[in-house]
């Protein structure tokens, strides 16, 4: 079965270093449990090119495995493959359950592969700490809005706005509604497709003035 090296443009080689971040953020997400690989096909010898939570003892340069090598011939055989989720053993006998994922380029062309192996002889409270059921887990808490559609992620945006604007006794009342179009601003809420005229409605007054207190911010962050 032969495999040949895959010539990389550059563009190929600025895909696998987009994989670098989506790795750091995997295992940041993911926890230390969770060791995260990304290969490049452009050396079989030296393909791994990231690695994250490193369990295995390799390292970046350490070449592809050799289910890494019969992946890239299936691929051949079903273009169509994308990643495969296997339960595995590393060399030192530990039990893992593993994804690979091929990377993939124009026209099907594979580049590379990102591997995710979770270490399942992980302490229990280390475990539980990516979950967030553990007290280390409890910092760095933030309320998301998960809205179904623009108009309740822009009414609710609103309303937390609003509440804090309120709050704040240090404002006026006559200012408060500029406040909350600043505040909405700054979370990036105008971006959103008519978030002008919605939040204009729900603050009862002209979207000319909502684009008023937007160019002021805007005037003022050029200062």
């Amino acid at each position: 079965m032969e495999h040949l090296p895959i010539t990389l443009t550059e563009f190929d080689k600025l895909i696998l270093e987009e994989y670098y971040d989506l790795a750091e953020g995997l295992g940041d997400y993911l926890g230390s449990c969770y060791e995260l690989v990304v290969h490049s096909f452009a050396s079989f010898d030296h393909s791994v090119i990231k690695i994250v939570h490193n369990h295995s003892g390799r390292k970046e340069g350490s070449p592809i495995t050799d289910f890494g090598l019969k992946m890239l011939y299936d691929i051949k055989k079903n273009p169509d493959f994308r990643y495969i989720t296997y339960y595995n053993k590393s060399i030192s006998g530990k039990q893992l359950k593993s994804c690979t994922i091929a990377i993939k380029v124009k026209h099907g062309k594979v580049i590379g592969m990102l591997c995710i192996n979770f270490y399942m002889d992980t302490p229990l409270y280390t475990f539980l700490e990516t979950l967030g059921l553990s007290s280390a887990s409890k910092e760095n808490v933030i309320n998301e809005i998960l809205a179904e559609n623009v108009d309740e992620l822009i009414s609710e945006k609103l309303t937390l706005a609003r509440d804090k604007v309120f709050a704040d006794r240090s404002i006026q009342a006559v200012n408060r509604n500029r406040e909350i179009i600043f505040s909405l601003y700054s979370d990036g809420i105008f971006n959103m497709k008519d978030s002008v005229v919605k939040v204009a409605a729900l603050l009862g007054i002209s979207k000319n003035t909502v684009y008023m207190h937007i160019r002021n911010f805007k005037n003022q962050n050029k200062k």
